[in-house]
């Protein structure tokens, strides 16, 4: 993808499922990195025996590229939480563009509040925060005292290559991890 200058859009290319090869423009932000096509690939790889029916959350949802790909191959609902109005305003359209609103809901809202806040128990979550914030651990230990997790629960964290290993509860299993470029992923099983 072309790093945008000012006033430029981007995009998104949806990889599997549904909406395959879907191009989905967003505008670009400060900080806002989507997870490049090459890592979906290989998560949605490690996720296919989960991913159908699956309830997920993409938190830190930036440009949703997370979230839009799993409903795109079969999650049953994604919420996407973010900080930022615009980010889930573009979502919200992307959803609209891809016919999908009733199949998710966007929150305006601190991830670590969402969490809190929780009604709804989830199968997948995506954790995927601006890198060198220390918010992939602070996320974990979250996802862990809530019962937000349901039974064998996947959770997706992606990091810089530069920070250590998020640290993530004692009862989680490390179920597939792997490193390109400057970004190391990992996918936890939750008890």
């Amino acid at each position: 993808m072309a790093k945008p200058g000012k006033g430029q859009t981007s995009r998104l290319r949806i990889i599997g499922g549904q909406w395959r090869g879907r191009k989905l423009e967003f505008e670009p932000a400060p900080g806002l990195r989507p997870t490049t096509d090459r890592i979906r690939e290989t998560l949605f790889n490690w996720l296919t025996p989960h991913i159908h029916g699956a309830r997920c959350v993409d938190l830190f949802a930036g440009s949703g590229a997370l979230g839009l790909e799993a409903l795109s191959r079969g999650a049953q609902h994604c919420d996407f939480v973010d900080t930022s109005e615009r980010a889930t305003g573009q979502i919200r359209r992307q959803l609209e563009v891809l016919d999908a609103v009733a199949r998710a809901h966007c929150y305006c809202a601190d991830a670590l509040t969402f969490l809190e806040q929780a009604r709804e128990s989830f199968d997948l979550v995506f954790v995927d925060p601006p890198f060198d914030s220390a918010l992939a651990a602070t996320a974990c230990q979250a996802l862990a005292r809530g019962a937000i997790l349901r039974p064998g629960a996947l959770v997706y964290v992606e990091t810089a290559a530069t920070e250590p290993a998020p640290g993530v509860p004692a009862s989680w299993s490390e179920h597939r991890s792997k490193a390109a470029g400057g970004v190391n992923y990992r996918l936890y099983r939750a008890p």
